[in-house]
């Protein structure tokens, strides 16, 4: 008879069971919660995704996760001054709630209180087999940010939700409520300065007729493994706009799960990835149409350089019920290297008959005649090369509305071609 036998563990695999090990007395959680720690470990334990699983094709985290360091206490490190000018900064330190500015029209509540009493406990399950972010997160989170944004509140200036590391690991949970007609705008702050293993999972309920516009930006160093997930459910009439910037880490796994679930809901997803060294940086999407009249846009910029890879899946799913949905998604790369490379895999799946949905990719090199165009007009070939790179995501960046977002968002992008262009 012919048995099927189980790989040997890595040395990733094993480090992540081990951490669980040390860190389980110290871990918050009712007896709800640690049940979920305990289904989630398990699964776990069964083994990192490899390319065989669909949901990981391009990125085999078997293989590429090589590095998962010891928790480290004691390292000690201070917030940072916000991305926005005047923001509501709500820290989490080396994976531990720091001190919480007050906020007019939302209430906060630190995950690790909501962790002690088991009122958490229904958000910490797995969304299945493949969400591999959500069983290391839910095994090992110890603290994060809760926010309530009441009905009807206009949150003036942005909340600044700031996860930063100082090497080791950290995971963090964050979830936010945005009430009825509310209105708010969030910045998502992952960033740090040593070797570390970061997971970051944050749900989202848009209520009906509410607003909100979420900006995730990442920049990891080099040797830092960042692990994003991003959760969200849209109400009726509600309008949810997402902005990711990956602009750093070794290996970037960054997962948007929406549904659009109101009729007349619309959700925006704006990209830009900017890929440098030898990291790899792989951004999925998963998208339901549940109700109808829903909307979508989809727009994803890479610049790729040296050796890094990078992906996009994008799948939109459109019920049978979500009629009259209009959906549309692009990714566009720029290709700076012939040793980089960008793989794109758009999926369309759709049970109702009077929808307009489409999708596009394309990816290239930088023009030369464009190129040839400014240098015969004196300017140098570095500087070209960086007017074309920042004219192909302006499109991208320039759709906030915000002056201080573009401008905030622009430095970033400066800050990165200094560095790599």
């Amino acid at each position: 008879m012919n048995m099927r036998e189980t790989p040997p563990r890595t040395a990733a695999e094993t480090a992540l069971l081990q951490s669980f090990d040390a860190r389980f007395p110290d871990l918050p959680g009712d007896r709800r919660v640690m049940e979920r720690r305990g289904d989630a470990i398990d699964q776990l334990k069964a083994g990192l995704p490899n390319r065989k699983v669909e949901f990981w094709h391009y990125t085999d985290l078997r293989r590429l996760l090589t590095n998962v360091p010891a928790f480290d206490p004691a390292a000690g490190v201070e917030k940072m001054a916000p991305l926005l000018d005047g923001s509501s900064v709500l820290p989490i330190l080396n994976g531990v709630a720091g001190k919480a500015a007050e906020i007019e029209g939302a209430s906060v509540t630190t995950a690790t209180e909501k962790l002690g009493d088991g009122a958490i406990a229904p958000a910490l399950k797995p969304t299945g087999p493949d969400d591999t972010i959500g069983a290391i997160n839910t095994a090992l989170v110890a603290d994060g940010w809760i926010v309530r944004i009441a009905d009807g509140a206009a949150i003036r200036s942005p909340i600044e939700l700031q996860n930063v590391q100082a090497g080791g690991q950290v995971h963090a949970r964050l979830a936010v409520h945005v009430g009825g007609g509310a209105k708010a705008t969030i910045v998502e702050r992952q960033t740090g300065s040593g070797d570390a293993l970061v997971s970051s999972v944050a749900n989202v309920v848009v209520d009906d007729n509410a607003e909100l516009l979420w900006l995730i930006v990442q920049d990891q160093p080099e040797g830092a493994t960042h692990l994003g997930q991003f959760n969200a459910w849209i109400g009726r009439k509600a309008r949810l706009t997402l902005f990711i910037m990956n602009a750093g880490g070794k290996l970037v796994r960054q997962e948007v799960r929406v549904d659009a679930r109101g009729e007349g809901g619309e959700f925006k997803l704006r990209g830009v990835n900017l890929l440098a060294g030898s990291t790899h940086c792989d951004v999925t999407m998963v998208l339901d149409h549940s109700a109808s009249a829903t909307k979508s846009t989809e727009v994803v910029r890479n610049v790729v350089t040296d050796r890094a890879e990078g992906a996009f899946q994008g799948q939109i799913r459109v019920k049978q019920q979500a009629q009259k949905t209009d959906a549309k998604m692009a990714c566009n790369t720029l290709l700076l290297s012939d040793e980089g490379g960008f793989s794109t895999k758009p999926e369309l799946e759709i049970f109702a008959d009077d929808v307009q949905c489409g999708h596009g990719a394309t990816v290239a090199e930088i023009d030369r005649n464009h190129l040839f165009y400014l240098m015969a007009r004196g300017v140098d070939e570095r500087t070209a090369r960086g007017l074309l790179v920042k004219a192909f995501l302006a499109e991208v960046i320039e759709e906030m509305e915000d002056e201080g977002i573009v401008e905030a968002l622009e430095a970033k992008l400066d800050r990165w071609f200094a560095a790599h262009g």
